[in-house]
């Protein structure tokens, strides 16, 4: 039984340009939500379900990408990346059971995108709750981190809340091996910068130096989720990067949003320069 309303995003690469840049992309502090720090606090793990998802790197090492596990899904309106931060507020009942029982069993889902135009897509995130905070009313704070992505390959319950049977995605080699995705990444990182200096600018912000964005430690594949990341605003060119399977395609077709942007933001501040009350 396949999940029902599976989306494939459009192939298109180009965005409306009102997304911004988030250069908090590996801060883990909760910064969307307004926490008492000493409230929260690492899980640690107690009994395991064997039927639950058991993958991250901190657990010993990576899944494989012919593993297939059972894992409870939770479609949100937004694109979750590997090594983003999610910060979420849990108030639904069915979800808060959910976190009942991850909180007792495992400490991950699967974040997958979804809206009312599209439906729900096939592949998602798994996010790790890395801290949490339970008020008296039952709800919940979560600060979560995403880990490895996955494919939706059967729906095994809708209720409560939505399980289902999941296979791993990495990124393939690229083409013959020639793309040289170091240079490809600088230019992306370039252009990143580019655009938030000039964001900054038409925002009234000093334009100071942007560092280095790859963080000198940066491969070039989780560099590209966090390319990815930043295209807040554009969820369904998010879920297109997250579901390309080569890094090479992914840097490239950031590279060209990235490229429309700046011309947008070029032209927009020429304009600013000659009507500066625009």
């Amino acid at each position: 039984m396949a999940l029902p309303q599976l989306l494939h995003s459009p192939s298109s690469s180009s965005l409306t340009l009102k997304h911004c840049l988030n250069p908090h992309f590996l801060d883990p502090s909760p910064r969307s939500l307004s926490l008492n720090p000493s409230l929260l606090r690492r899980h640690h793990r107690r009994h395991r379900n064997p039927n639950l998802l058991r993958c991250s790197a901190s657990s010993g090492g990576s899944p494989k990408s012919d593993d297939v596990v059972e894992l409870p899904l939770f479609p949100l309106p937004l694109v979750l990346f590997p090594g983003a931060i999610l910060p979420l507020q849990i108030f639904e009942f069915r979800y808060r059971m959910m976190m009942h029982t991850l909180l007792h069993t495992d400490l991950r889902f699967g974040v997958i995108y979804s809206d009312s135009d599209t439906g729900t897509a096939d592949v998602g995130c798994v996010g790790e709750v890395v801290k949490h905070e339970r008020l008296v009313d039952d709800r919940f704070f979560l600060i979560c981190k995403g880990q490895e992505r996955f494919r939706v390959t059967n729906l095994v319950r809708t209720k409560p809340y939505l399980v289902a049977e999941v296979a791993w995605l990495e990124d393939r080699p690229t083409g013959d091996g020639t793309e040289d995705l170091e240079a490809l990444s600088s230019e992306v990182e370039n252009y990143m910068k580019d655009v938030i200096r000039l964001s900054n600018r038409l925002n009234g912000k000093p334009e100071k130096e942007v560092q280095d964005l790859r963080r000198n430690l940066f491969p070039t594949t989780p560099f590209s989720f966090f390319v990815g990341s930043t295209f807040e605003g554009a969820p369904r060119e998010q879920q297109a990067l997250l579901e390309l399977e080569d890094t090479a395609m992914r840097l490239k077709r950031e590279k060209e949003t990235l490229r429309n942007t700046l011309n947008y933001l070029t032209a927009a501040s020429a304009v600013k320069d000659v009507f500066p009350s625009s």
